[in-house]
């Protein structure tokens, strides 16, 4: 047995003290000037949305101001990358969403680690289902009538794709019924649905968001819902089980991260105000209005719920054979 003498764990005790104490005092005033959420699109989308009701409320409840700032551009790479190296004092936090860790699978070089270069804070939205629609005038009702096309007619039918989400959701649909469907790339998920909209794509797997104008304009027909829930505004809709594939369940999210290295007291006092935001009513009708369920996870939740999240979405993608770009 190693035995310690005791002065030397008196210097350790002292030694860990002395470098503890800057972050308890950061800690115990935070926060006490403006926190700045940067946001990777533009303004006017969920998550941009979601930021400026968290940031109204904060403002109300703390009397400090949280300050929306928009990055948009390069799959998210400007906004994500000045996150990952602002200084890791809370008082610059990301919010984004699943795409995040999707980018780790998608692309071969990111100028940031999604995992190594942030802390996680809080996930603001548990994942909301996508929508599988096709167009007003497609000859598919029904998810048996696209699944069985698709089987017949290797190769024929195109899916169109703005983001990972729609991506990856096209990709699991194609592995649980074992067909071949051509991937369309966008530059957008409107471009994307615009072009099912028209005809001239077969099928989007949407954000509801994203597909509710379109849908209450008579543009596009949704034909299944990826998820366990249905969706109060697509009476007659039904989910991927009801539908008779109960595999294909899979949405989007939102999480907050903060720079690597913010101290653990500063990322609990985050996590307690992003959380106690999320409750109030304006929040959750906001989160509601996309059919979304608000979440309050603690930072151990999270965590585990991230890295079960990202081996599910990174499994299909590898067994897709996606190439990173």
């Amino acid at each position: 047995m190693i035995k310690i003498h005791t002065p030397l764990v008196a210097v350790l005790a002292a030694t860990i003290a002395m470098l503890s104490a800057p972050a308890q005092a950061l800690a115990a005033s935070f926060p006490d000037k403006p926190i700045r959420v940067i946001v990777p699109w533009p303004a006017g989308g969920l998550v941009d949305l979601l930021a400026r009701s968290v940031a109204e409320k904060t403002q109300a409840s703390l009397g400090v101001s949280m300050i929306v700032d928009n990055k948009p551009g390069a799959n998210g790479f400007i906004a994500t990358r000045m996150a990952a190296t602002a200084p890791a004092d809370g008082y610059t936090v990301l919010m984004t969403s699943n795409t995040h860790y999707a980018n780790k699978f998608l692309f071969k070089s990111l100028p940031y680690d999604p995992i190594g270069d942030f802390d996680t804070v809080a996930v603001v939205r548990e994942p909301a289902p996508l929508v599988l629609v096709v167009g007003a005038s497609s000859p598919y009702k029904t998810l048996d009538d696209l699944t069985r096309a698709a089987r017949e007619k290797p190769g024929a039918l195109t899916y169109a794709s703005g983001n990972s989400s729609s991506r990856v959701g096209a990709e699991l649909y194609k592995q649980l019924i074992d067909a071949d469907i051509l991937y369309v790339p966008y530059k957008g998920k409107a471009e994307g649905q615009n072009e099912v909209a028209a005809g001239r794509v077969d099928m989007i797997f949407s954000d509801v968001g994203a597909m509710r104008p379109m849908y209450e304009a008579g543009k596009v027909r949704p034909i299944a819902i990826t998820g366990t829930q249905k969706l109060a505004f697509l009476k007659g809709v039904p989910t991927s089980a009801e539908a008779g594939l109960p595999e294909l369940q899979i949405g989007s999210w939102g999480v907050v991260l903060a720079p690597k290295g913010t101290p653990e007291p500063v990322l609990e006092k985050l996590n307690q105000l992003f959380s106690n935001t999320i409750d109030t009513e304006s929040v959750q009708r906001l989160i509601a209005a996309t059919d979304g369920v608000p979440a309050r996870m603690t930072r151990a939740q999270i965590d585990a719920f991230v890295n079960a999240e990202m081996e599910k979405w990174g499994n299909i993608i590898q067994k897709a054979g996606i190439p990173p770009q």
